[in-house]
């Protein structure tokens, strides 16, 4: 029997590195266990890499640094991971429609990283959040959601709640002791799905009388799957009903001293005397395509040699976005128009408490090429 390998992805943004810092303060026996890496672009900010290495010291274990190229070839032809990704795509440029960047940077990398292993995978999607994330096709590697009411992965879900499934359910609830209503929980998970009574609703409705009798309901159904979870004895976090969202993230960096990205802190700028603020909305390269126009004025003000680095890839009919190659984006009447028209977009935007982030922009590192982080 193979053993259970934990691990968790770490992209240099806010949500992963909070999940490493919550899992040992909370969890101290999958801390113990887990494997943290990252997949290095050879392209990210240097605040990233900072992240990285402070969140390395809290934790007081090894970051693996995973690339996709060795470092002999690297340096026999000196380049990084993704120009010599690039060389053999012949030039053409990642794009949302074609995301060769994150398979051939992030998802290649992991797969060899853990083989054919059982694995847990540790997932940063806050309870704030309405999205699955990335799940992989390998039935060798299971997905678990810590900052979650719900941890399971929706195929997991799926199953738990078939209509097929619910004499098992009520089994094991019944040798569960607990102070919840029993008679409600039952009657729910007796209640069988149908189009007056959808998966959600039902999941919703268990998950608010007892997350925890619900959670040790599906470890002991993984009992008879080929998920990696059903080779563990035991897991500490059925018992968590804590649910993180985005100020708490933020609590927990600034609570350990490993701190929030430096590329998250707004700046002001100013437009014909109207005050506005801008900054990055995620980790990962400094040319990411999902950036919006107002981050590359960002880039183009605050790290202005990334920018020309940026620039120096486009060539004819090869840009980061379809709309606007940057020579457009950089000329003074347009960043001025972009400010413009992103003041008017924030005007009445919420902002968190902590005044350190504009919700505005897509606050979500994973929906960029983090979101191979599984």
């Amino acid at each position: 029997m193979k053993k259970v390998r934990h691990v968790l992805g770490i992209s240099g943004g806010k949500d992963s590195a909070a999940l490493a810092i919550y899992i040992k303060l909370n969890y101290p026996d999958i801390h113990e266990k887990v494997e943290y890496y990252t997949s290095d672009t050879g392209r990210e900010l240097q605040a990233t890499y900072d992240l990285i290495d402070r969140l390395e010291g809290f934790l007081g274990k090894k970051i693996l640094r995973l690339k996709s190229i060795s470092e002999e070839t690297l340096e026999t032809e000196k380049t990084n991971p993704f120009d010599f990704h690039l060389k053999e795509y012949g030039g053409y440029l990642p794009s949302t429609n074609s995301r060769w960047c994150t398979k051939k940077l992030k998802l290649d990398p992991f797969e060899k990283f853990v083989g054919n292993d059982p694995v847990i995978s540790y997932v940063g999607i806050r309870g704030d959040e309405d999205r699955e994330g990335y799940i992989s096709k390998k039935n060798t590697i299971q997905s678990i959601f810590p900052f979650r009411r719900n941890i399971w992965s929706e195929d997991v879900i799926i199953k738990v709640l078939a209509n097929n499934n619910i004499d098992f359910s009520i089994s094991e609830f019944n040798k569960i002791d607990t102070t919840i209503d029993k008679d409600r929980f039952i009657e729910i998970l007796n209640t069988p799905l149908g189009l007056s009574f959808s998966k959600d609703t039902k999941l919703k409705s268990i998950l608010e009388i007892g997350t925890i009798e619900f959670n040790k309901i599906v470890f002991q159904y993984l009992k008879n799957t080929d998920y990696p979870l059903s080779l563990e004895n035991d897991f500490s976090i059925l018992n968590n009903e804590e649910v993180i969202v985005l100020e708490d993230v933020f609590r927990i960096l600034k609570d350990s001293n490993v701190g929030i990205p430096e590329y998250y802190n707004k700046i002001e700028f100013e437009v014909d005397g109207v005050i506005g603020n801008y900054a990055r909305s995620r980790s990962g390269c400094f040319f990411c395509f999902y950036q919006q126009k107002i981050e590359w004025v960002w880039l183009y003000e605050q790290h202005n040699e990334l920018f020309l680095k940026a620039m120096e890839y486009e060539k004819e009919g090869y840009t980061w976005m379809q709309d606007e190659p940057l020579t457009e984006i950089c000329k003074p009447d347009r960043i001025k128009r972009i400010k413009e028209d992103y003041i008017k977009k924030t005007k009445n935007a919420k902002q968190t408490k902590s005044g350190n982030f504009i919700d505005i922009l897509n606050d979500s590192e994973e929906e960029g090429c983090a979101s191979c982080f599984i």
